[in-house]
């Protein structure tokens, strides 16, 4: 069913993304919101996030994000974007589970399906994708291009990751002629750090550990360290790209310290592992070159823990060669 056709009659119209939004699910968000607020100006449209990094704070609505979730409201229609399960929609999920109708649109292999309405497109390489060919046209413009294009360079590492393809190119080549500055937007948003980020990069860098005789490669930032540098988990995005590009790994784990005994990990592959499957072992979930969870324990754990997984993945490899 067109997303349109389900929303045609819908005078409270919500979005959410998952929590920590990255580039894909704000730019996702903002161009969905921006395009259901065009088509309906009289419907009250409105989108959820925790509050992303400000260097989003180009795309048109940024300012009308809402971050603060206070009592339960009801939606005729409530969207969830980039979200493989509810679980990841935080506080907005109240609004999800009492909306008249709801609808999810995701690009995550992990994602078994929720809502009323789904939109799941597995190979899309990002959520943005998916976003750009739900858009009817006649609707699309440069600030909803931006959005879109903004999603896709994230979820794509510009265009680097397996995840790009054809479609992805033919797509990024339509909203680029739509006249904004692209490469500003991947240098500001994609490549820029600020100083504290390059020093807490550096440090994580500098304290990463090599085994499986160098094919896998970990670092972990705790608390104190977060403290010391005076970071938020936004000033962390990029350190496990830098430790998947380490010349001879097959596999890359970064952990930052949420709480007591309990960590997030991000997950990378070059090719041989599937991390998406690692991840789901412990409630997580992703792609198979890219994916997260939180795990429980001290770090020690975390990696004994997952290092099993990846060591039996390898092995089995070799086995097939």
């Amino acid at each position: 069913m067109n997303l349109l056709t389900i929303c045609k009659d819908a005078k409270r119209i919500g979005i959410a993304g998952h929590l920590r939004p990255d580039g894909d699910c704000v730019g996702a968000s903002l161009a969905l919101y921006g395009f259901l607020k065009k088509v309906y100006p009289m419907a009250q449209v409105d989108l959820f996030l925790e509050k992303p990094s400000e260097v989003f704070s180009y795309l048109k609505g940024y300012d009308e994000i809402r971050s603060d979730y206070g009592k339960e409201e009801e939606y005729d229609v409530f969207i969830a974007l980039d979200s493989s399960d509810t679980e990841r929609l935080g506080e907005a999920l109240m609004y999800f589970n009492c909306a008249k109708e709801t609808v999810c649109i995701d690009h995550h292999i992990s994602n078994k399906g929720f809502g009323t309405h789904r939109f799941l497109v597995p190979t899309a390489s990002a959520t943005s994708e998916i976003v750009y060919d739900i858009i009817d046209k006649e609707y699309m413009d440069v600030e909803i291009a931006k959005a879109v294009y903004t999603g896709i360079i994230h979820d794509t590492g510009v265009f680097q990751y397996s995840n790009t393809t054809k479609r992805t190119f033919e797509i990024a080549g339509d909203l680029i002629s739509y006249g904004f500055d692209f490469s500003k937007i991947i240098d500001e948003t994609f490549y820029q750090k600020t100083y504290i980020q390059n020093q807490i990069l550096g440090r994580a860098v500098l304290e990463s550990i090599l085994f499986m005789g160098g094919r896998c490669i970990v670092s972990a930032v705790d608390q104190k360290m977060m403290k010391f540098y005076h970071v938020t988990p936004k000033d962390l995005d990029g350190i496990i790209n830098q430790l998947r590009i380490t010349k001879g790994v097959d596999c890359a784990i970064f952990l930052y310290e949420t709480g007591v005994l309990e960590y997030k990990v991000s997950m990378r592959s070059n090719d041989l592992v599937d991390v998406a499957a690692i991840a789901a072992v412990f409630g997580g979930g992703g792609h198979k070159k890219a994916a997260g969870c939180t795990m429980n324990g001290t770090f020690h754990d975390v990696i004994n823990n997952i290092s099993g997984y990846i060591e039996s993945q390898l092995n089995e490899q070799e086995k097939e060669v």
